[in-house]
This record gives C-alpha cells, structure tokens and sequence, in this order.
C-alpha cells in the first residue's frame, strides 16, 4: 500500500478494504485526439462505407442512405449535449453506468452497466466473425492455406489481448495509424469519383425527399446509426485523459462529428460512383464485394487491394477499441462492487485494467468457439445476428441516458442552462425513442427471422434474443435490490466508488 492509499484504508475507503495493496486506479495523459481515435476507430469506418452501407442501400431506401447518416448524426448531437454536461458535474468514468445511476438511481444503473457489457461484447464478437471471414477469403485468394474461419479470429483475438494488456496509449497509437489509413483511402476514392464526375454526373438526389423516403427508410436509418456505435464512450477514458472537463466533451462532439460528415460525404460520393437510379442494382449483384469493386473501377486494381488490406485493419482497429471499453466498463463495475474485485486490479508497468483485459480476451475466444461449435455462418449469422443485438441495446441506453440527464438536473441545480440540461437532451430523447420503435420493429428482418413470403415475423429467433437483452438489465436491478437488503454499504457505494 502506498503512502497515498494509507489515509484512505484508515478511513474505512471500501476500495482499499477489497484489494490492499493492488492499485485500482487508471491514470494517463490522453488528449482530445487519442480519445478521438479510439472511439472513431470503434465506430470502424470503413467497416460501415464497405458493410453497413451496401447493406443498408439494399435493405433501407436506396440512393437515400446518405441522408440516413446525417439524420443519424443530429439526433446524436443531441445526445451529445446532454452527455457532455454530465461528464462536467460528474467527475467518474463509466459513462451510461454512471450517469443512468446518478440521475435514476442505483438499480437502473446497474442495469445499464449490464446492458452496456452486453452491447459491447456483441459488437465486438460480430466483428471477430466478420474479420475472420474475411481474413479466410483474402488469404485463399492469395492461394494460401484454407483455414476455417474461426482460426483466424482466434489469432485476432490473440493479438488484441496482447495490446489491450498493455498500456492503452499504444492501442491508441496503433488506432491512429490504422485509422488514418482507413479514412484516408475512402477520402481518395471519394474524391477520383467526384472529379471524374460519377456514373451520371453529381447531384444531390440523395438528399431529396422522395429519395429519402423511397423504400424503406427505417432500415436506413437503423443501419445508419450502427455505424455511429462507440462515439458515446469518450467519457470511458475519463481517468485516463489529461484535463478531463474539457477534454471529453470536446473529444465527444468531435466524434460524431466527424462521423457524421464523414458518413455522409463518403456515402454520397459512392451512390455518384453508380448513379442514384443503379445503385441498388450494383449493389444487389456483390454485396460484400461492393466496396473493393468501387475501388477497382475507379482507383483500378492497385486501388481494389488496398481497399482490401484496410477493410482488414479497419476490423482489427475496432476490436482493439472495443476491447479497451469493455475492460474499462469491467474495471469501472468491479470498482462499484459489483463484479469480483480482481477486475479492478491496474498493471504497476503499463497501467493498464489487466485482470479486466484478460478476461474480456477468454470471453470473446468462449464465445467463437461456441459459433464455431454449432457451425454458424461468420457473416451471415454472427456478425448480422450480434450486430442487431449491440444496435437495439445501444439506442436504448442512449435513449436512458438522455431520460438520467433530464432527471438529474431537473434535481440539481448546477447553472448549466436548459439547453444543455433540457431542450437538448428532450430532443435527443423524442428522436431516440423513436428509432428505438423503428429498430424493434424492423429487428426479426435484420437477423432473417421472416416467413415464406419474406415478411418479418416475430419467431422464435427475435423472441430469444428480445429474452437475452431483457435478461442482462433485469440482473442488473435484481443485484442491486439483493444489495440493499443483504449490504447496504455496498449498495450505496455502486455509483460512488466507481472512480474512487
């Protein structure tokens, strides 16, 4: 125990009194960009230009899935306001954990710390799925060995829980290179294809409203918000950033900025690349390949291996940030008391949540092999399956959150303004329970659960999933009722001691 910890055991700190001499505390000097990166680097743009968008062109409405991304972007802003002030007036990272139990008390907390591990881990092993698939067909198309997939994603795995066992400023470093890359070549090909003029000229028909709503512009929008998953974890980093009341909002506004216009402008720039009228046409014929076949026409076929190479970065970059938040979020629980004790436990060298990082890397490996076992498709099952889980339960903490801001400061008073403290997060509010509403609705087709004719349906697939993502929160509240009955103490230090 050092000098710093003693006073604190003396005092009865119940941080001390769970692990003596094991420090618990993060610490480190991010700055707004390092923040940026990493949660840029989860939302893995490429992944959604190469992925999430031809899906969404195919299934939403068309050459209107640009204006999905900026739509998507506002409503988030919105979020943002409301999620910016609570990282002011509450000093503790931890983020929907955190902010849910300040503004809606303990139980509600907790459930939203449990519905967060859920999301992030579904999102996180979707995207193993997917790497590994892709891994697996890049490396039979070199005339490689043909391993199965799931090979793969175990050796991404791998290499994650090594990065993430260290110090988290080289998984930022790591990001920032991967994620320049990324967006710097989805740039380059967004601009050949404005200066050569696209497929019939440039307009602005994506943005018009009868493109807009053309087909079915709720999936557009449910995929278009997918793509944004990870911006909302800036506040995660909370201990680990140098001036954390500036540096976190700034880091979150400039998240889903950026995210925002990029989306917007990228996708735009690829409905010009085919045309708006033969969009969905191009897409239909190779979804998966949509992006690499852009790349070659325009960029030629250099240009189509490059895509490719950074389509694979692009997916390693975003289980690596995913990664760090879900072992902080553990870190942050098991500081709380309400996860084993070991998970707060931080590296005397690299400073890092170890026992947290561990963990999460034996967790995502269970869960592959588990796939594997029962012989799921990577793509078409794990990575589709996951990703609707992580989307729905997203928008729902963010919809809990933006309820806990406008009830805490409702009862604090802290001079922040109504803007920060009601108009904004009422309007991010409205707009997330409504595409909440439009996500449940929409769910049994985006993991296939439809009848004969292709109509969604409510099977027995959505209905256990619904049951899984009912099932974490409900624990959560449940805990934390046991907690109040059978050890006060712990019950009323879930929120407290999350950063003590």
């Amino acid at each position: 125990m050092t000098a710093a910890q003693e006073p604190q055991a003396l005092l009865g700190d119940p941080l001390a009194l769970r692990g003596a001499g094991a420090s618990r505390q993060l610490s480190g000097r991010l700055g707004v960009g390092s923040i940026v990166f990493m949660v840029v680097a989860a939302a893995a743009p490429l992944t959604v230009i190469g992925g999430g968008f031809p899906v969404a062109v195919l299934l939403g409405n068309g050459a209107g899935v640009p204006s999905m991304f900026a739509i998507g972007a506002i409503i988030l802003l919105f979020f943002a306001v409301g999620l910016s002030a609570m990282s002011r007036f509450i000093p503790k990272p931890g983020a929907f954990f955190t902010y849910v139990g300040y503004g809606m008390g303990r139980p509600l907390g907790l459930a939203a710390a449990y519905l967060a591990l859920l999301t992030y881990t579904t999102v996180q092993v979707a995207v193993y799925g997917y790497l590994g698939a892709t891994l697996e067909s890049s490396v039979v198309a070199l005339h490689g060995p043909d391993l199965p997939w799931y090979v793969y994603s175990l050796a991404m795995i791998a290499l994650v829980g090594v990065l993430g066992y260290r110090h988290i400023e080289l998984s930022s470093r790591v990001l920032g290179v991967l994620l320049i890359a990324e967006v710097g070549i989805v740039i380059v090909l967004s601009v050949v294809i404005i200066g050569t003029g696209g497929a019939d000229g440039l307009s602005l028909t994506p943005f018009e409203p009868s493109t807009v709503l053309s087909g079915s512009p709720g999936i557009g929008l449910m995929f278009a918000l997918a793509g944004f998953i990870g911006f909302e974890s800036t506040a995660i980093f909370r201990d680990e950033a140098k001036e954390p009341e500036k540096t976190i909002p700034r880091a979150t506004y400039i998240a889903v900025i950026a995210i925002g216009v990029f989306y917007t402008f990228a996708s735009w720039a690829l409905v010009m690349g085919w045309g708006p009228a033969q969009i969905v046409d191009v897409v239909a014929k190779d979804t998966g390949g949509f992006i690499v076949n852009t790349a070659v026409h325009y960029l030629g076929s250099v240009g189509g291996v490059i895509v490719n190479v950074l389509l694979i970065t692009s997916l390693f970059a975003c289980v690596l940030s995913f990664h760090n938040v879900v072992t902080r979020y553990q870190h942050s629980m098991s500081n709380a008391s309400v996860l084993p004790a070991r998970l707060g436990r931080v590296h005397g060298t690299h400073a890092s949540p170890y026992i947290s990082s561990l963990v999460q890397t034996v967790t995502a490996a269970v869960l592959i092999g588990m796939f594997a076992l029962f012989h799921l498709d990577p793509v078409l099952q794990v990575f589709t399956w996951f990703s609707g889980i992580a989307t729905l339960a997203i928008v729902v903490l963010m919809a809990l959150t933006c309820l806990a801001v406008i009830v805490y400061f409702a009862r604090t008073k802290t001079g922040a303004g109504p803007w920060r403290t009601v108009i904004a997060p009422v309007i991010g509010l409205i707009g997330l329970v409504g595409v909440t509403a439009i996500i449940v609705d929409n769910f049994p087709l985006l993991i296939g659960d439809v009848d004969a004719q292709g109509t969604p349906v409510l099977g027995p697939l959505s209905l256990a999933f619904f049951a899984a993502m009912l099932a974490f929160p409900v624990i959560g509240v449940v805990q934390a009722l046991v907690l109040r009955r059978s050890k006060r103490d712990a019950y009323e230090n879930i929120i407290d001691t999350i950063s003590a």
